[in-house]
Order: C-alpha cells, then sequence, then structure tokens
C-alpha cells in the first residue's frame, strides 16, 4: 500500500514540474511586459460627430506625374535692376560717345586738321570708356544674363520691369545639378502659399557659381510680384512620368514634421497616412505610394480628426506615429 502511494506522489510531482517548466517556457517565450505590436493611426467617429464637425471627403484625382527639380529662389527686386541697367547704359552711351569722337578726331588728323597730342587724348579716351564699358556688360551678364545684356534699351525694360506687371525670379538649382536641355519653363510657389502656382518662362542661364558650384537660372512672370520675396520653385526634367493621385491641400496636416491625410476605411473610422510633402503640384501634393482614386480623404474637419485621435478618442489610441 505504501509502494502504491509513493508511486502515485512520484508521478503526480512528474506532472507538476512539467507543467511548470510549459508555464515558464510560455512566460519565457513572452515577457509580460512586451509591447504590443503598432497599429496604424487613427479614431473613430460617429456619423453624429461628422455631421456636427462638418466632416467632408472626396476621391483625390489621378495624375500623370513628370519628374521635377525643387528649387528655391527669390524675386529680384526692380530698383537693383534698374540701378544696374543705368550703369550698365550709361557706360554704353559712353563708349558710343568716345567711338565718334575718335572717327572724328581721325579724320581730321587725316586732313592735317588736328594735332598728334589731340588725337592720342582722343584715343586714350575712347580706350578707358571701352574698358569701362566691358567691364560693366562683364558685371550686368554676370548678374542678369546675355540675352538680358543684349538688349539695346534696358531702361525701357527696367520701367516696365516698374510699371507694368511683370517680374524677374532668380532660381537657384541643388549643389551640382545641372539639368540638360534647361528647362522651358517652371511653376513658382510662394513659401506661405501651397495651392497657387505662377507660371515662369525661362530668360537666361545665370552661370554656375565657382565657389558653390550652384547654378543659378532666371525666369520671367508676367505677374507683379512682391521684390525680394522668397519663392519655390519645381522644373521639370526629362524623365519618365509616375502614375499617382493629388491630395488636395486642404486634406493636408502636420504633425510632428510630416505631412499626413485621414483616409476613410469604414463607416466610422479613418486612418492617418503620411503624405511625402516633396511633390508639389497645382492645388495639392502628388502622392504614387498608399492612396489611389478609390479612396476617399478628408478634406474638411482634418484637424478636428487629428484632436480626436491625439486626446485619446480613437479606435487604437495605443498607436504610434
Amino acid at each position: 500500500m505504501k509502494t502504491a502511494n509513493k508511486f502515485i506522489f512520484t508521478l503526480a510531482l512528474v506532472f507538476s514540474i512539467a507543467a511548470l517548466a510549459g508555464c515558464s517556457k510560455s512566460t519565457a517565450d513572452k515577457p509580460a511586459d512586451a509591447p504590443e505590436p503598432p497599429s496604424k493611426p487613427g479614431v473613430t467617429m460617429d456619423a453624429e460627430t461628422q455631421e456636427r464637425i462638418g466632416l467632408k471627403t472626396e476621391t483625390p484625382a489621378p495624375m500623370q506625374w513628370q519628374p521635377q527639380i525643387r528649387v528655391v529662389g527669390r524675386v529680384a527686386d526692380p530698383l537693383m535692376f534698374t540701378a544696374a541697367a543705368t550703369d550698365y547704359e550709361t557706360t554704353r552711351a559712353a563708349v558710343e560717345a568716345s567711338r565718334s569722337e575718335l572717327e572724328r578726331t581721325q579724320k581730321l588728323a587725316g586732313e592735317n586738321n588736328v594735332s598728334p597730342r589731340a588725337l592720342e587724348t582722343v584715343q586714350a579716351a575712347a580706350a578707358h570708356d571701352l574698358l569701362a564699358f566691358k567691364s560693366a556688360r562683364a558685371k550686368f551678364t554676370g548678374e542678369w544674363g546675355v540675352h538680358m545684356a543684349a538688349q539695346t534699351n534696358l531702361t525701357a525694360f527696367a520701367e516696365k520691369l516698374q510699371a507694368d506687371d511683370i517680374s524677374l525670379v532668380r532660381l537657384s538649382l541643388p549643389v551640382g545639378t545641372f539639368p540638360h536641355p534647361l528647362p522651358p519653363t517652371a511653376a513658382v510657389y510662394f513659401f506661405n502659399d501651397e495651392t497657387t502656382s505662377i507660371a515662369a518662362d525661362f530668360a537666361d542661364d545665370l552661370g554656375i557659381d565657382p565657389a558653390t558650384q550652384v547654378q543659378t537660372l532666371l525666369f520671367s512672370v508676367n505677374k507683379k510680384l512682391p521684390p525680394s520675396a522668397a519663392v519655390t520653385g519645381f522644373l521639370k526634367t526629362s524623365g519618365a512620368t509616375v502614375s499617382g493621385v493629388v491630395v488636395p491641400a486642404s486634406a493636408i496636416l502636420r504633425h510632428e514634421g510630416k505631412g499626413w491625410a485621414y483616409v476613410q476605411t469604414a463607416t466610422n473610422q479613418f486612418e492617418r497616412v503620411e503624405i511625402p510633402l516633396d511633390r508639389l503640384v497645382e492645388n495639392g501634393w502628388f502622392v504614387s505610394e498608399n492612396l489611389s482614386a478609390t479612396n476617399r480623404v478628408v478634406v474638411r474637419g482634418a484637424q478636428t480628426v487629428l484632436s480626436a485621435e491625439l486626446s485619446g478618442g480613437g479606435f487604437n489610441t495605443g498607436a504610434r506615429d
């Protein structure tokens, strides 16, 4: 009897040890403090709340996007152009006058009607004026381009630049970027306005700065722009087109240094999707991944949706950006 009881006790002890070992292994496989896998950021919002905040969604428009180069620049100051043009035109007028005087004096010298010393004086003045003109032309060309320097009446253009609806914009390419051929047009945006582009036509290549290796291009705009205003420009390249959609500017939110938009995934559910802000287009941002023309994005009330999510009212409050 004692032997049987001893056998039963031993068997029970073996099973207990095995069970404890299994529990220990299970616990070791998944620590108690192991974080849950991150879920996608989003929020649940019932129909009544959506109506109250005036929430509106729409499908993003499909688009074929041509690869572009993003550049920065400034609107040229008409007064600076006028000052440069005045200096240049003054030296041009001086060299033309001295050339005419030299031709007249040389003719008189051939007729023995002027002294050699007077001829030398006129020759020296003509040479001085020519050097001054070449220096002024090189300076003006470096600042405003070869085509502008070739104009015969810069004073009239300077007056037009100040009075009419026309502006000049300098756009500086990224370091080491030298597009070929040069883009005939550009889309220009003010830094504080990402919804409306301004069409710009190529005016001239201002060359490459030898110190910074930055190439600057000059564009003309048929619109009066604030002098020295900072702008962003986009220059189309010859790369292959990319298919995608345009997310309206009204749908874009800024949060933690990134761009986001809310996509409606169910009647009352909205998922926050990151939107790269490197492809600015007319009325929004071009996206080639994560969204399609079948999605519906929040275009009104998005900020309220973000506030609801960040306050913990979402269906996955444990989400992380």
